[in-house]
C-alpha cells in the first residue's frame, strides 16, 4: 500500500482483501500468533472475511438508504403540491372554524396587523428612496425618455453588385432605439 495513513472504506476493504490473499498463499495450514493471540490459519482468515462481509453489508444497507431516500424525494415532489392545495382549500373553507382546522391538525391564518400612521410614513419614504436610488419610472416617465442620434454611419460588408439610383425617393432609414426594438411610427 503507497498510503497506510488513508482510511476509507475502500482502502479497508482492499487491506483486509490483501490479508486474505497472502495468508492463504503464505499460511495455507498452522497457527500464527498476532498480537499476542493464538490464531488457527483458517480462523484467521474467517476473521478477516467477517470484516470484508460487514463492510460489503454496509455498502449495500447504503445503497438500499439511497434508494428509500430518493424514492421518499420523489414522491414528495409529486404528493406535496396536493398536499399543499388541500391544506389551502381546508383554511379557505373552514377558516372561521378552528376546532375542525385543528382535526386537520392546521391552525387559522392569523389576520395582518394594520399598520400605524408612523408605520404608513416609513414605508412611504422608503419606496420613494428605493425608486430614486435604483432610477425606477413608472411608464409615464418611460415614454417621456427619448434617444438622441446624431449621425448614423452605414458601412456596406459586401456589395455584390452596385444598386441603380431610381428616380422616386426612398423612405427614410429608421434607426434603432438605444433598446434595440424599432422607434414606432405613425
Amino acid at each position: 500500500m503507497k498510503n497506510s495513513n488513508l482510511r476509507t472504506k475502500a482502502t479497508l476493504q482492499q487491506r483486509v482483501g490483501s490479508l486474505i490473499t497472502g495468508t492463504q498463499k503464505h499460511f495455507p495450514t498452522g497457527q500464527l500468533t498476532v498480537g499476542g493471540v493464538t490464531y488457527e490459519s483458517a480462523t484467521l482468515v474467517q476473521t478477516l472475511q467477517g470484516l470484508g462481509n460487514s463492510i460489503a453489508g454496509a455498502d449495500g444497507a447504503k445503497a438500499k438508504w439511497n434508494d428509500a431516500l430518493k424514492d421518499m424525494q420523489d414522491q414528495e415532489a409529486k404528493v406535496g403540491p396536493v398536499v399543499r392545495a388541500f391544506q389551502s382549500y381546508l383554511l379557505s373553507s373552514f377558516g372561521n372554524a378552528p376546532s375542525t382546522l385543528a382535526d386537520f391538525g392546521l391552525v387559522p391564518r392569523s389576520e395582518r396587523a394594520p399598520l400605524t400612521v408612523e408605520q404608513k410614513a416609513a414605508a412611504a419614504a422608503k419606496r420613494a428612496a428605493t425608486r430614486v436610488a435604483r432610477h425606477t419610472q413608472g411608464s409615464v416617465q418611460k415614454k417621456a425618455v427619448k434617444g438622441n442620434v446624431t449621425g448614423v454611419v452605414v458601412t456596406p460588408i459586401s456589395a455584390p453588385q452596385p444598386i441603380a439610383a431610381s428616380s422616386t425617393a426612398a423612405p427614410p432609414a429608421q434607426t434603432a432605439s438605444p433598446s434595440g426594438s424599432a422607434p414606432h411610427t405613425a
